[in-house]
C-alpha cells in the first residue's frame, strides 16, 4: 500500500500532449538560452524530465487554478520556463570555456484579423484527423523514463534512510547492561 503511488511506466496522454504543444517553443527557448541551436538538445530534454517528475503535482495545480480563476496562466508552462532557465544556467556552469549569450527577441508579427473561412469555422467542430507526430511522443517517453528512474532512486533512498532511522531508534531504546 502506497501513500503516494509510484509513477506509471508509460507517460500519461496529457503529458504527451503538453510536450507536443510546447516542444518547438522549448527548443527555441533552449537555443536562445544556450546561444545557439547546436546546444539546445543538451538543455530542453532535462527540463522535460524535471516536469515529468512533478507532472502529477502540476496536473493538480492546473485543475485548482482553472476552478479558482480561469484566466490564470498554466502552471506547467511556467514550470517549463523556470526549468529551462535553471537547466541553461547549470549547462553554462558546466562548460569549460565561458559562454557568451546574447538573447535577441523578435517582435511578434501582427496578423490581420479577417473573417475566418468556412473550413476554419468547421475545423473547430470536427474531430481531429491529424496523426500524432513521432518526435513529441518519443521526447515525452524519454523524459518520462528518466523521471521514473529518478523517482525509483528517490524511493530507494527514502527506504534506506527510514531503515537507518529505525535501527538508530532501536539501538538507543535498548538499555545498556552495566558492568
Amino acid at each position: 500500500m502506497y501513500i503516494v503511488p509510484p509513477m506509471d511506466d508509460e507517460p500519461p496522454r496529457d503529458f504527451i500532449d503538453f510536450v507536443a504543444v510546447h516542444l518547438r517553443d522549448a527548443q527555441r527557448e533552449a537555443a536562445d538560452l544556450a546561444g545557439g541551436p547546436e546546444h539546445a538538445d543538451e538543455i530542453y530534454p532535462d527540463a522535460f524530465s524535471d516536469l515529468a517528475v512533478r507532472w502529477r503535482r502540476l496536473r493538480l495545480h492546473r485543475r485548482v487554478r482553472r476552478r479558482l480563476s480561469p484566466a490564470a496562466g498554466d502552471p506547467a508552462v511556467e514550470a517549463l520556463h523556470r526549468r529551462l532557465a535553471a537547466r541553461a544556467k547549470q549547462w553554462r556552469e558546466d562548460q569549460i570555456y565561458d559562454v557568451d549569450v546574447q538573447v535577441l527577441r523578435m517582435s511578434p508579427v501582427a496578423y490581420a484579423a479577417g473573417p475566418a473561412s468556412v473550413a476554419l469555422q468547421k475545423a473547430t467542430v470536427l474531430p481531429d484527423t491529424a496523426r500524432r507526430q513521432a518526435r513529441p511522443v518519443a521526447e515525452a517517453s524519454i523524459a518520462w523514463d528518466h523521471a521514473c528512474r529518478q523517482a525509483q532512486w528517490r524511493r530507494i533512498g527514502r527506504t534506506v534512510a527510514m531503515v537507518i532511522l529505525i535501527l538508530i531508534a532501536v539501538a538507543s531504546a535498548v538499555p545498556t547492561v552495566p558492568d
